[in-house]
């Protein structure tokens, strides 16, 4: 079971990064609640990442190293992985922040935080998928 989770946290990020701009398409047609709903469902796929991330993690102790050779591919490699692993730090507090502005109907707050939170968000999981293809299928 252990060797399905790197797919499955993949998959995780996939789908959060695909509610996350539905969410934004919903918030620009003004459909509020709709768009309350599938951000909770974003948070709710990505906390279920988080988890799965660390149990993985944990049970092969610790990080994966990058098995290929060669400068151009590390270089890549890295420079996608460095940004992707301290902008990963900072997502869950500002998504539960932007969330519990909007909950709060907090809505000026909200939008301004939103504004910093969603590409973040967004970079996280399009690059832990882009990380995932890197480590796992070249």
């Amino acid at each position: 079971m252990i060797h399905l989770l790197p797919k499955i946290n993949a998959a995780l990020n996939a789908i959060s990064a695909v509610l996350l701009v539905w969410a934004y398409i919903l918030i620009r047609r003004k459909q509020i609640a709709r768009h309350r709903a599938v951000m909770l469902t974003a948070f709710a796929t990505s906390c279920l990442f988080l988890v799965c991330y660390l149990v993985y993690h944990t049970l092969v102790g610790g990080s994966v190293p990058f098995g290929h050779e060669g400068t151009l591919l590390r270089t890549i490699y890295f420079s996608i992985l460095i940004p992707h692993t301290i902008l990963a730090a900072a997502v869950p507090v500002l998504a539960i922040i932007t969330l519990r502005r909007g909950l709060a109907a907090k809505y000026d707050r909200h939008r301004k935080i939103a504004r910093v939170t969603l590409p973040i968000w967004l970079f996280v999981n399009v690059t832990g998928v882009i990380v995932y293809v890197m480590l796992y299928h070249m």
